[in-house]
């Protein structure tokens, strides 16, 4: 198959998706944003390993040496 036929389908493709709009339950969207999920159930050995390291467990580092790099003020160290 040419380059030309290939062109052409993917074009046709890219309008039918560009066009296309289906039908939009608000009332299921309604549910889903007020009625927050209770997120992916959680493995119990991971539990365990986060109780057992928990100064892996946070998601923000405390120690981080941001401020080092700020803009205008050069490295501190």
């Amino acid at each position: 198959m040419g380059r030309g036929r290939q062109k052409a389908k993917h074009t046709k493709v890219a309008r039918e998706l560009k066009y296309f709009s289906p039908d939009t339950n608000y009332n299921a969207l309604e549910r889903e944003l007020t009625h927050p999920s209770t997120g992916a159930p959680v493995d119990p050995k991971l539990e365990e390993d986060l109780e057992k390291w928990p100064e892996f467990n946070s998601v923000v580092d405390d120690d981080d040496d941001y401020e080092e790099y700020t803009p205008g003020q050069g490295r501190t160290a």
